[in-house]
C-alpha cells in the first residue's frame, strides 16, 4: 500500500474498530494525483471462517483510483464476549471486547 498517502502508518485507535468507512484525518492526499478528496471503497469482501466474520476492502483515491490502503475488520463471539479488531495503514489498528450479557462480569465490583 502507499505510505506517502498517509500521515501516520497504522495509528493506534484504541477501541475504535471501523467495519466501513475511512479515517480521513490520517489521509494526507493521493501521492499519485495530488488530490485530497473522499475515498472510494473497492473490492469489499465478507467471509465467515470458523465463526469469525472477516471484512476486507481497499481504500482508493476517488480521482485516479490509486490504492491507498487495505482495510481488514474482524468480528467474533468468544464465550460471552463480542470481539472486534481492525488493521489498516490508513484507519489504524484497534481491538475491542464487549460483553453480550446485560451486566459485564469484568466490571462488576466485588461485594466483599
Amino acid at each position: 500500500m502507499c505510505t506517502d498517502c498517509v500521515q501516520k502508518e497504522y495509528p493506534n485507535r484504541g477501541n475504535t474498530c471501523l467495519e466501513n468507512g475511512s479515517f480521513l484525518l490520517n489521509y494526507v492526499g493521493c501521492a499519485k494525483c495530488s488530490h485530497r478528496d473522499f475515498m472510494l471503497i473497492n473490492n469489499k469482501t465478507t467471509e465467515e471462517e470458523d465463526g469469525e466474520e472477516i471484512v476486507t476492502y481497499d481504500h482508493v483515491c476517488k480521482n485516479c483510483h490509486h490504492i491507498v490502503a487495505r482495510h481488514e475488520y474482524t468480528f467474533s463471539v468468544v464465550d460471552d464476549y463480542q470481539e472486534y479488531t481492525m488493521l489498516c495503514m490508513l484507519c489504524g489498528k484497534a481491538e475491542d471486547t464487549i460483553s453480550v450479557l446485560p451486566d459485564d462480569p469484568r466490571r462488576m465490583a466485588p461485594l466483599f
